[in-house]
């Protein structure tokens, strides 16, 4: 048997609360995955005409990547891959 009155409506109770609440939260979460896959979408666009303009996307992918490090990272991180190019010989001597 239910503890909730025949008489109170569902949203009034604890359960129906939790219930709005859920559905709120799945709601939200849908329109953020719309708004997510649209901007990802625009993304992909602007890649696209980047494109067709003549500029690399891999590099423009690349270039991306390094701005979103922190400075000391990026500067930590470009010694050690030209520590281990001069390593390698892939660097001119100078």
């Amino acid at each position: 048997m239910s503890d909730i009155p025949n008489d109170e409506p569902l949203s009034d109770s604890p359960a129906g609360f939790a219930k709005e609440q859920l559905v709120s939260f799945i709601e939200r979460i849908e329109r953020l995955e719309e708004e997510k896959q649209t901007i990802a979408d625009d993304i992909k666009d602007v890649f696209a005409e980047a494109k067709g303009s003549g500029f690399d996307t891999k590099a423009l992918r690349e270039i991306l990547r390094i701005r979103k490090q922190d400075a000391d990272q990026r500067a930590e991180h470009e010694a050690i891959v030209d520590l281990y190019m001069q390593t390698l010989g892939m660097l001119g001597e100078s």
